[in-house]
């Protein structure tokens, strides 16, 4: 799963970073534009934040509020607030806008090292910088408009990926903003209420010692928030419980009949949906672990 913190760090952007065109361009900045915020903005009593580039608006709290340690280490689990029982708006883009009007893709491998360099590669990592190549590929909001993310995968996946996501554009399955994780601290204060999309992380395995497979760049995890993982008495995200109820599909979410777990497997993808001694439907991965 991607950290808690990166989750919430990315959510709170409110500013794209260098991107580029070609494996090393010139960076382009968009400019955030700020909005008046009307009676209308106010939805189960939470004010929301002022929309910013092409997202739409997040509650003004998100990434925020710091939840208690629980005795699994993780935060406490607690009710999903209101705002977001059934989440749907869309951060500003990361990145510069790919060209054109559909599904667009760019590969970059191996990964510049100014991507490297904002992500949370180290030495010691079990993939070598080398292997990683950088991803951007075009994707549907919950806005309804066309957006721009990015992710850091293991080279030998990034076409079958780039596949995955032309189909998940041409369903237009909606995702609240897809990114590169910038870093793993599981001792960082937990919300609770991160939410993206992402591929490497170098971290381990989710209760584990042993490295997941995104400390590899062989997993992917899909609207995490939607998504949420589940093992005993730990949700992640810890605000996400409302999600937990499957048979209510609402935008954003991975379901059996849906998109998402056919474009994968049609990569040879497996879902952690799938799991027996856990949940986790956001994950998605090449070996199944």
């Amino acid at each position: 799963m991607i950290s808690r913190t990166s989750r919430c760090a990315v959510a709170l952007a409110v500013a794209a970073l260098l991107a580029g065109c070609g494996a090393d361009s010139a960076p382009e900045v968009e400019e955030a534009r700020r909005v008046v915020t009307k009676p209308q903005d106010i939805a189960d009593g939470t004010l929301l934040a002022p929309a910013t580039g092409l997202g739409s608006r997040p509650p003004v709290w998100l990434g925020t509020r710091e939840l208690p340690r629980a005795s699994t280490g993780y935060g406490e689990v607690r009710p999903t607030p209101p705002a977001l029982r059934n989440r749907r708006w869309t951060m500003p883009d990361t990145v510069a806008m790919l060209p054109g009007r559909g599904f667009a893709a760019k590969v970059v491998s191996p990964a510049p090292g100014r991507v490297i360099a904002r992500s949370s590669w180290q030495e010691g990592c079990p993939v070598a910088a080398a292997d990683l190549a950088w991803l951007r590929v075009t994707f549907w909001g919950f806005d309804a408009q066309r957006h721009t993310g990015e992710l850091l995968v293991h080279r030998t996946v990034a076409d079958d990926l780039v596949s995955v996501f032309r189909t998940l554009y041409r369903q237009r399955f909606p995702q609240e903003q897809v990114v590169v994780v910038r870093s793993y601290n599981p001792e960082a204060p937990p919300t609770g209420d991160g939410n993206g999309t992402g591929a490497f992380v170098c971290r381990p395995s989710t209760g584990a010692s042993y490295f997941s497979q995104h400390a590899y760049g062989l997993a992917i995890d899909v609207n995490t928030f939607q998504n949420p993982y589940l093992k005993g008495e730990v949700v992640l995200p810890e605000l996400a419980s409302a999600y937990l109820r499957r048979e209510a599909v609402r935008p954003g979410m991975v379901v059996e009949a849906g998109p998402v777990i056919e474009a994968f497997a049609r990569i040879g993808w497996e879902w952690g949906g799938d799991w027996n001694q856990s949940k986790d439907y956001q994950h998605f991965s090449q070996n199944g672990r």
